[in-house]
């Protein structure tokens, strides 16, 4: 009896010993890997570091080099772009984090500017020239991609900056507020046709009845400021017109 019990406290022994070197073991490969994936992310911080000094004003200004920087880098789940909070030292290497906060606040500027004619709602190709033109020759070209990149740094605002696609355009929203079913039927068709529209056009094409089709337009004048009014068009006598689908020169 005596001598099993001795063999099973020398294999428990063994046992212990074997857990206490499998576990020292684990843990300097553990630390091997550690040390391995420092020594990579510095050499890959050093690489970053040459490549934005070397590249960093083509960055800035070649949109076509910008989008092929900004694929490379989500390839690896890096966003260099997001700015110093969110990008962390990837965005204050680059300098580039103040170069997307600088694009929001141009974005907010036309989106304000023009929000009295058009209610706080413009087409994505509108905004890109509006703002190419505020940024001027020495601002760098723009792309639609850089202004949606912008347009998610201003969602912390509150102030409703949002996307959304009406008639198969992108729009840029400016206002807290949703549009519900009516407002973006009225808006698809305002763009087909030019930003003009009028009852009729509302009745033939969506099977509205006439106290629908003005409900949704002089909602869209007096509440929402998404329409103009004009109560002496030569052919209805009275037509409506939508800023944000006509195009403008200035």
């Amino acid at each position: 009896m005596h001598r099993r019990g001795g063999v099973g406290l020398a294999a428990f022994d063994r046992q212990e010993q074997s857990k206490r070197s499998f576990a020292q073991l684990s843990t300097a490969l553990s630390q091997t890997q550690v040390d391995n994936l420092h020594s990579q992310l510095a050499h890959f911080r050093t690489a970053l570091s040459r490549f934005a000094s070397t590249h960093r004003d083509s960055i800035k200004n070649d949109p076509t080099f910008r989008h092929a920087f900004q694929q490379m880098c989500s390839s690896i789940g890096v966003d260099p772009l997001a700015g110093p909070r969110k990008g962390g030292w990837w965005a204050e290497m680059l300098g580039l984090g103040d170069w997307q906060y600088e694009l929001g606040v141009q974005i907010v500027d036309v989106c304000v500017s023009t929000r009295e004619r058009n209610g706080g709602l413009i087409e994505m190709s509108e905004l890109v020239r509006l703002v190419s033109k505020l940024r001027g020759v020495h601002g760098g070209g723009i792309t639609e991609d850089d202004v949606l990149r912008s347009i998610k740094t201003l969602q912390p605002l509150g102030a409703g900056y949002q996307v959304v696609e009406i008639g198969g355009k992108k729009m840029v929203r400016s206002v807290v507020k949703e549009l519900d079913e009516d407002q973006s039927v009225v808006l698809a068709i305002a763009q087909v046709e030019g930003g003009r529209i009028v009852e009729d056009i509302l009745i033939q094409k969506k099977c509205w009845t006439r106290e629908r089709a003005r409900a949704a337009l002089e909602n869209m004048v007096h509440r929402d400021g998404l329409c103009w009014l004009d109560d002496q068009d030569e052919l209805c006598g009275r037509a409506y017109w939508v800023p944000s689908a006509m195009q403008w020169d200035v």
